[in-house]
């Protein structure tokens, strides 16, 4: 698979390096999303890039005795020995950068997380296809990569199509599966056979009768509809064509489901599909379209008591930025700031990969864009940042510059919203 696929569609420019009290972007009445990926940190108070790395300490070499003795617990024969171990390699493999020490132990972790895939029950499944997710972000789009890919694809994808299975462990291996494919996968074989997969989940025909949604479903639909999401991402146009004369008609039933998360992500999958389609220059006339528009219409405005208060809130903000941009073309960019850094998502196709990564890492997802080679590739951040203590103490903000920049902004955010919200306005 080109690896070109995987950098932002919207063409560079859309990283780089900022300082929050320098910024006057909150007082600008343009309309933005400022994510809280960076929120409660200071830009000094984790170094960024690999100078860190290089220094060595007791600490550092204790850790990575308990991680080696966490992978051999995974041979244990307690089974909550094995998830104890797996619960903590999953902590460390999002929180950190361990490439150098996977890389020797890797063969051998791959043949424990695949035996517990195997053997295991429920939750050590569900475990083990969490840290092999973790561990293929960690091995890169390598040789290495794509070697456990290979060797762990067919088990993935028969626990995932296995209906008697633990709905958690299907769920894992959809994600596992969706993430390790876009991240190692060399053929596209590989990328059509995991589409295939994957939609066979969450397509209505399979989750239930008479082509519309259940009324009740677990996680498994959503992640299923994620990883398919991120795959359509890096397909060649060839196979994107195929998905536009038939294969997204599948999508607007789910946008009847009970659940407010499979509503979203089937929404934001549509809009992803007619971004695709824009690219393409391709025409997305159909006699559903209109019947489409009106559906959207209708979450973007729902305010039905038997849904959740929240939910509705939620559903309303995110399907109006969805018929807005299927309606004129407009997407409302948004702003990922960690570190002395920030990216743009300027793109449905962008918003989807950085989710699906923020969902595998977590509170990790911070870390990972300072220092992942692999996740500021896929985004177009360039190598990481090498920077010195003196650079960072001068970087840093203090307590009374952040409350007196937070108040400006405050101020000027009111200032705007009060002119739309103010109701002696005149309406015209």
């Amino acid at each position: 698979m080109p690896r070109s696929r995987r950098a932002a569609r919207r063409g560079p420019g859309s990283a780089r390096a900022c300082s929050p009290a320098s910024e006057e972007e909150a007082g600008s009445e343009a309309p933005s999303h400022c994510s809280s990926a960076s929120e409660g940190a200071s830009p000094a108070e984790e170094p960024a890039g690999s100078e860190a790395a290089g220094e060595r300490g007791p600490e550092e070499e204790a850790a990575e005795d308990r991680l080696k003795e966490h992978m051999d617990s995974l041979l244990d024969r307690s089974a909550k020995t094995r998830q104890a171990a797996l619960r903590s390699l999953r902590l460390a493999f999002s929180c950190r950068s361990l490439s150098e020490l996977l890389l020797e132990r890797r063969l051998s972790l791959a043949d424990s997380l695949e035996k517990c895939l195997r053997k295991g029950k429920g939750e050590e499944q569900a475990l083990a296809g969490s840290v092999l997710t973790l561990l293929c972000l960690q091995m890169g789009s390598g040789p290495e990569g794509e070697e456990l890919f290979r060797s762990l694809k067919p088990l993935l994808t028969g626990v995932l199509a296995d209906s008697t299975g633990s709905p958690s462990a299907r769920q894992s291996c959809a994600m596992a599966l969706g993430v390790c494919c876009y991240i190692a996968a060399a053929d596209l074989e590989d990328v059509v056979s995991c589409l295939s997969c994957l939609e066979g989940i969450f397509s209505p025909l399979s989750i239930g009768e008479g082509g519309s949604a259940p009324t009740q479903h677990g996680p498994l639909h959503c992640s299923a509809l994620q990883s398919w999401s991120l795959l359509l991402t890096i397909c060649p146009p060839s196979h994107i064509k195929s998905v536009l004369d038939n294969g997204w008609l599948k999508l607007p039933p789910l946008l009847s489901s009970s659940s407010v998360t499979l509503r979203i992500l089937a929404g934001e999958t549509i809009a992803l599909v007619f971004e695709l389609a824009q690219d393409m220059e391709e025409d997305l006339c159909h006699q559903d379209t209109e019947f489409l528009r009106a559906q959207l219409k209708v979450l973007a405005t729902e305010s039905n008591k038997y849904r959740a208060k929240t939910d509705r809130r939620k559903q309303r903000s995110i399907f109006r930025d969805i018929l807005r941009f299927i309606e004129s073309g407009e997407y409302q960019e948004e702003t990922i700031r960690f570190g002395l850094e920030c990216m743009y998502l300027d793109s449905w196709a962008r918003q989807r990969t950085y989710k699906v990564f923020k969902e595998v890492l977590g509170s990790g997802i911070r870390h990972h864009l300072q220092n992942n080679e692999l996740l500021r590739e896929i985004f177009g951040l360039g190598p990481p940042l090498v920077l010195d203590a003196a650079t960072l103490k001068a970087s840093k903000v203090s307590r009374f510059e952040k409350h007196l920049y937070n108040s400006a902004a405050f101020k000027a955010r009111t200032k705007a919203r009060s002119r739309v919200r103010d109701k002696r306005a005149d309406v015209l």
